[in-house]
Parts: structure tokens; sequence; C-alpha cells
């Protein structure tokens, strides 16, 4: 088939690259042209694992293409994909401009059938009011279909590749046909494609990350209760997590979920609910319950240093959200950083990552090391935030040379807690006995 994909944010590349690898003939369309040739150049503007093999081969085999030209873009394309920003208003609600704008510019330069996916992360209601502005702008049929993305940053190219499950939602046999068509190649080994109304589709997505987003929640609840009762969270996620009406999946406990999803979803259909006057209490409490969370490891911090951490030095190993991605949006890395340094403490950090991100939007308030050795060189403590498998299984005598005093903050629950007290740690981790 022949696809254009508009926006070419982590969404949008993915899901072009992806749908070039199965032989369809895509051009993806970003209205920023410095990106445009960047992508053109064989250079990729994020980090995915395995995204980059695919990216290259397809654009050496002619069937990935860029421009910042939508009318070239879209002119043979039988399937339109909408993959646009929908940022979190001042209210905490979906903005829909980029995606409305787009339909509008779109709308005014087709010339025959076409469908149109919003695969953004969308209010309820959104498809329809994608097609009033068709509608509104030209004669021409047009079919708009929901079908949300569930790739997870670190192995979207295998989500995509081999989805757990396909939503699409068209009242139209018609886009049915074709989409069915398109997503053939990803289903073979039988996962299944759920067809349904546009509206159900979109409060698919919507309802499956404040799902996630709450198991995660309240496991960390969980957590903070064991501390406080002298329970192990760790045995109790492995009681619970082997009833399989629960699942093991999503229940490590830590310093609350970031990204760019869970976050904004969350916040957007806690939003919608309000607009149709009805009270979502669980999501108003995973909200507040998160936002405590990123900072329960300074927290910790502060009360061993007795509040008083002017003049002390952090090492910190992690800054992307989740390991396998460079994406620092709503990191809790970030919010430590912030409370660190307005207490007087100095920062030094590693991510294998995410280093250029944070310097971009923090400069020279921190110091950045090369590797997560030279970030201990001096530091009266270790503080983890994010679960790179780097991280796991260090060098333990190469940490005891270069850290001043062997105390860790992990807000990962890394290590074992027998070796720690072998290795002669005080370590504090979330949920757990605090070894000393």
């Amino acid at each position: 088939m022949k696809i254009a994909v508009i926006g070419t944010g982590y969404v949008g590349l993915v899901t072009g690259t992806c749908l070039a690898e199965t032989g369809n003939n895509v051009i993806c369309v970003d209205i920023v042209e410095e990106k445009v040739n960047k992508m053109k150049a064989g250079q990729l503007p994020i980090y995915e694992p395995g995204l980059d093999v695919l990216f290259h081969r397809n654009i050496a085999q002619g069937r990935l293409s860029f421009t910042t030209n939508l009318a070239e873009g879209i002119k043979e394309a039988q399937i339109i994909f909408m993959a646009l920003p929908t940022p979190p208003g001042g209210d905490g609600a979906a903005d829909l401009s980029y995606i409305l704008g787009a339909a509008k510019d779109i709308s005014k330069l087709i010339t025959e059938y076409k469908v149109i996916v919003n695969k953004s992360t969308v209010p309820v209601g959104t498809a329809d009011k994608v097609a009033a502005v068709f509608a509104e702008h030209t004669n021409i049929e047009v079919d708009v279909v929901s079908n949300p993305e569930f790739l997870r940053e670190g192995v979207a190219v295998d989500d995509f590749m081999k989805p757990d499950r396909v939503v699409i939602g068209t009242r139209s046999e018609k886009a049915k046909k074709l989409m069915g068509e398109l997503y053939a190649p990803y289903v073979r080994q039988g996962n299944p494609i759920y067809y349904m109304d546009e509206r159900s589709s979109e409060l698919t997505k919507y309802a499956a990350n404040s799902f996630l987003a709450t198991k995660i929640t309240f496991m960390n609840e969980i957590a903070n209760l064991c501390e406080i009762v002298g329970a192990d969270v760790d045995a109790v996620r492995k009681g619970i997590g082997s009833d399989d009406r629960i699942g093991k999946r999503f229940l490590f406990p830590g310093i609350g979920y970031g990204g760019s999803c869970f976050p904004k979803d969350v916040q957007a259909l806690e939003k919608a609910a309000v607009e149709h006057k009805y009270d979502f209490k669980i999501l108003k409490a995973v909200m507040d319950v998160n936002e405590k969370q990123k900072v329960v490891l300074t927290d910790k911090v502060l009360k061993y240093y007795k509040d008083d951490i002017k003049g002390k030095k952090f090492a910190l190993w992690g800054l992307a959200f989740k390991p396998e991605t460079d994406d620092i949006r709503e990191a809790p890395a970030l919010y430590i950083i912030k409370d660190l340094l307005a207490a007087g403490a100095e920062i030094t950090v590693f991510d294998p990552e995410a280093m250029e991100n944070v310097k971009a939007l923090l400069g020279d308030k921190i110091s950045y090391a090369k590797d997560q050795y030279e970030a201990l060189g001096g530091a009266d403590a270790l503080l983890i935030a994010t679960e790179w498998p780097v991280f796991r299984n260090p060098d333990f005598e190469k940490m005891d040379e270069v850290l001043k005093n062997k105390v860790v903050f992990d807000g990962r629950n890394l290590f074992d807690l027998q070796k720690m007290i072998d290795l002669g740690y005080y370590y504090n981790s979330i949920g757990r006995k605090i070894i000393s």
C-alpha cells in the first residue's frame, strides 16, 4: 500500500518505519525542515533499540522517504496516518489543535477517497471532530479511523511488528477492509484485530494506560506501607503476582511512572470525565500518589542527613524515565535533581542515552560523567533513578574506591539486600528493609 504518516515524533517514526518493513511505500511528513533533512541523510532523531536497522534498510530500498511538503506526501497515499502531538493544555485536557489543523490542511488537498487514521492518543469523540473538519472543507469522501498505538518505549519495534492486539475503530466496511489488509502481516501468528466503533477505540487506549498507571501506583502504595509495618515488598509482589487474575507485570515498586504517555493520558482521561460530569476518583488518587512518589527518594536522603544536605555531593545513576530510551519527559530523576539542588546539594549524573537531553534542559546546573563510576568520584552517596541493565551488576570494588561513603539510595530496588549487608553498605530502597 501507499501510506503517508503525518508527524515524525516517536509514534510517527516507528509507525512509518515498521509499515515500510512489510513492503508498503511510506512517506513521512514533518514541518521541521532540519529534522527532515537529517532523516533523509540517514540520521535517526530518537533512540529506540532496533529501529536503526529497519530505518536504514527501508530508506536504502526506497520504501521509506521524508518530506516537508504535505501535498507531495499525501498525493498518492491510500491511508494517511496522523501521529501528531496531543499535549496537555492548561487544564490538563488533551490539546487537539495539531490534529484538527492537519485535518483542515489535508482536506484542502485531497482529490480522491482516503482513509484518515488517528494514531495519536486522543480523547473520546476526536474522530467525530476530525470527520466534521473534512465535511466542512471538502466534498471528497473520507473515512476517519481510530487506531491507537500500544508501543512501549524500549521495545517499540517488537510491539509494532508483533502486536498483542490491533485495535481499529471504524464503522465503515470500506475502511475496515483496507486497515485489515494493512495489518494482516503483523498478526500472522493469530493475535487479534479488534474492530469496534471509533469512540470505543479511543477510550480503549486511555483505559489501558490509566489501568497500568493505577497498577504501578497501587504497588508503590503497598511498598510505602511495607516500610512502615516491616514487610518486604519483593515477597508481597511475588505473592500476589502469581495470581493470574493480577499477573506479574507492572508490580515492581519504584519512584513513580513518567514518560510521554502515562502522566498525560491519566490526566486527560480524568479531565474528559470531568467534562462529562463524572467524578473519576481513582484517577485523581493515582495522580496524587504518583506526584509524591517521584520524590520519595529525596525524602529518604533528607531524613538520613537530618534535612541538611547543603554542600553534599551526590551521584545519580539514570535520567531517562525508563531504561532503553532517551526520553526524559516527566522522568522522576528530574524531580529528584530539582529538590536536591534547591537544598544546596551538588549532583553528578550518568545515563547511557539521556545525557544530551538533560544537558539541553539543565545546562551546567549539574555535572555530567562519562561513565557510571566517574559519577561516583567523591560523592557522599549514590542515588539510582533508572533501572538500566548496566547498573544491575556493578563493580562494587571499584565503587568502594571512588565513593566517599558507602551509602546508596535505590529507587528501583536493583540490588540484593543480603549482598549489600555483606558489602557493608547503608542501603535504602523502596518497600524493603533498610540496610545499615
